[in-house]
């Protein structure tokens, strides 16, 4: 399996370098890394191009993804719920959304999709190589990383910035390394602050149930701090 991702990288033509090269070393512009690069498999590509299709009839839309937050979000951020004294011991501009934090292809490639009207998010994700548990397999703390960053986008297109309260995952099958799956989020109750969000895990062709889990997230309170 690991073999068959390196042949990719090789295949698709991967700059030599590109699992050493520090992306905070580069003095270069953030893209939007939920568009399709060297690394993605053809069932990756095939499902986003599909639901770009989505995305021209007005139902569906694809959300962008940033390796870290635009300048008015981190200045939000440091000004509600970060301690002026740790910001100097490291600028939170510094800050990388841990998801987005490897070189192309090594760890979390996937694109999300909304349908805000009815409260869903889909996310299509390969894990690359630097996510193996198991020889093999795609590590469950990956999988539980990647299930947390899809419940919580829906819960966030639902009522805005949340926090993860709970999650409790069900693990059916392991994911082969650098296989692709499909992952479908539901915002299923809102009760005050509390967003109750379930998800499924599956293969491309839907035949293979790999993990089912429900979330819990907290509407953050801007006039409170976090400590």
């Amino acid at each position: 399996m690991l073999r068959s991702c390196a042949a990719r990288f090789r295949a698709l033509g991967a700059p030599r370098g590109s699992a050493r090269r520090s992306f905070a070393s580069e003095n270069v512009p953030d893209r939007d890394h939920a568009l399709p690069n060297f690394s993605w498999h053809k069932d990756l590509r095939l499902l986003f191009d599909q639901f770009m299709k989505k995305c021209e009839a007005g139902s569906w839309k694809r959300l962008p993804s940033y390796k870290r937050s635009l300048p008015e979000t981190v200045q939000d951020f440091q000004t509600l719920y970060v301690d002026p004294k740790l910001l100097k011991k490291q600028p939170i501009s510094q800050a990388q959304l841990f998801t987005r934090s490897f070189e192309d292809g090594l760890g979390f490639e996937y694109v999300m999709f909304c349908n805000d009207a009815e409260k869903r998010v889909v996310c299509f994700f390969q894990g690359g190589p630097h996510l193996q548990g198991t020889p093999g397999f795609t590590h469950g703390g990956a999988i539980a990383s990647i299930i947390d960053v899809t419940t919580g986008t829906c819960a966030f297109r639902a009522g805005g910035a949340v926090m993860t309260a709970n999650l409790n995952i069900n693990y059916k099958r392991p994911i082969p390394l650098c296989s692709v799956v499909v992952i479908k989020s539901q915002l299923d109750k809102v009760e005050g602050r509390k967003f109750f969000v379930s998800c499924n895990v599956r293969s491309v062709d839907d035949e293979t149930l790999y993990s089912e889990a429900t979330s819990l997230f907290i509407m953050l309170d801007p006039n409170k701090k976090l400590t």
